[in-house]
């Protein structure tokens, strides 16, 4: 009896976790791929946070998802597969804003959303009619995908395998996001109920959304919180602060059993600190007091290097985030990823430091500031770090906290982070 046609999908891993990657999430898009995959389809999976790549296996097709520091090691992959015949098939948001480059390295290349294209590929494949190019535009304010599957992950160990997407898209168009020109200008919801059906079938316990955005639309979003009410799930996701406003969101956060939320406050000064998403008729050291005050612990999350950003940026936002009682803070440094309005621009005016894809990253420098050296940003960024995560400043964070077990939890995680090894600027 001949066996099924086997995939084998990959998660690229750029450099060594250690004991961290016991924290890490399974990625969502591969979940979603599986779970598009026609059953006469056998799934594998090769997780190079996880575990090593067998490059000799026995396969008909590879797919590989890359964001874009994970494109050139995504590119390594692809030739050593396809150096065998084995074809390739190369997705996510880098390959989908630089197809033509991703091309050089794959035999055919899905841009943007892979659910919908997918089956048909690899009926293609089969026929021995595989396309350079997928893409199906999304359209409308619904979304429709399948469950994702989780039953190719085992044995792995994550933080949690139970993660999904209630909506995509977002309508800020934010210049330096990726989300708009991958996911589309407008928040597509899945049906509350097909959501909650889909929650129901996880057992009790952590899970995490992965939207970009889950209380984008408060009224679509109510349904779904409502729902989460006694299921005995202990959640986290991202959202944008503004959500806020709205008392009974607010409330119905806390009672769907939400542990942490993440939010962008971008900027504590200067044009980017009063963008849509986060600003309102109330400051953000009021909304951020409003999720504290019911227990949920609340990540702000600043950017480090738009042009109206001097030298003393770093002390001004290490002691804004302490004044609006942020549960942990998150510090980044402005990166301009390709298919953004921020590349274009740092582009036309010749300041691009490089395009080592594998540096793009947030976490290093890649272009040149416009009020300071690019050494001065990638230090004031550590500096700001280390002394936000300080003991005493952990500690104080902790102690205005209702919910002191998990604050304290979130910020000896993160301190981990901050005080390993760094990289260079440039």
């Amino acid at each position: 009896m001949s066996r099924k046609p086997r995939v084998l999908l990959v998660y690229p891993a750029t450099h060594k976790l250690g004991w961290v990657k016991r924290f890490q999430l399974p990625s969502l898009s591969l979940k979603q791929v599986a779970a598009a995959t026609p059953s006469v389809w056998e799934v594998l999976l090769a997780d190079e946070v996880q575990e090593e790549i067998d490059f000799n296996g026995d396969y008909d097709l590879v797919g590989i998802t890359a964001m874009t520091h994970q494109a050139v090691r995504a590119y390594q992959i692809a030739d050593r597969f396809r150096a065998r015949g084995v074809p390739v098939v190369l997705g996510g948001i880098h390959p989908t804003v630089l197809p033509d480059e991703a091309i050089q390295h794959a035999d055919s290349v899905v841009l943007g959303e892979a659910e919908p294209v997918w089956p048909n590929l690899l009926y293609d494949l089969q026929q021995g009619h595989l396309q350079r190019f997928y893409q199906q535009l999304p359209s409308g304010n619904q979304l429709e995908i399948p469950w994702s599957r989780h039953d190719f992950l085992a044995p792995r160990k994550y933080l949690t395998t139970k993660t999904l997407q209630a909506s995509r898209g977002c309508p800020y168009d934010c210049p330096f996001c990726t989300v708009t020109p991958h996911f589309g200008r407008t928040f597509r919801y899945r049906e509350p109920g097909d959501v909650l059906a889909e929650l129901a079938s996880f057992e009790p316990g952590l899970m995490v959304f992965l939207d970009d955005n889950i209380l984008g639309d408060p009224e679509r979003a109510k349904p779904i919180l409502k729902g989460m009410a006694g299921m005995g799930l202990k959640w986290g996701g991202q959202a944008n602060l503004r959500f806020a406003e709205d008392h009974e969101l607010v409330r119905l956060l806390a009672e769907s059993g939400c542990i942490g939320i993440f939010v962008g406050l971008e900027s504590a000064d200067g044009e980017h600190a009063n963008h849509p998403k986060t600003a309102g008729s109330s400051s953000q050291a009021d909304l951020i007091k409003r999720i504290r005050d019911t227990g949920v612990v609340v990540e702000g999350s600043v950017i480090f290097g738009f042009d109206d950003h001097d030298e003393g940026i770093f002390e001004r936002t290490v002691r804004y985030l302490e004044n609006c009682s942020v549960s942990l803070p998150t510090f980044h440094i402005l990166t301009p990823y390709p298919g953004t309005a921020l590349f274009r621009q740092f582009q036309q005016e010749g300041r691009l430091l490089h395009t080592d894809w594998q540096r793009y990253d947030h976490g290093q420098v890649v272009y040149q500031p416009k009020q300071m050296s690019a050494e001065r940003l990638y230090n004031g960024w550590i500096e700001a770090r280390r002394e936000a995560y300080r003991w005493p400043a952990v500690a104080g964070r902790v102690m205005q906290s209702p919910g002191k077990g998990v604050n304290l939890l979130y910020n000896i995680l993160r301190r981990g982070g901050v005080y390993g090894q760094e990289k260079k600027t440039a």
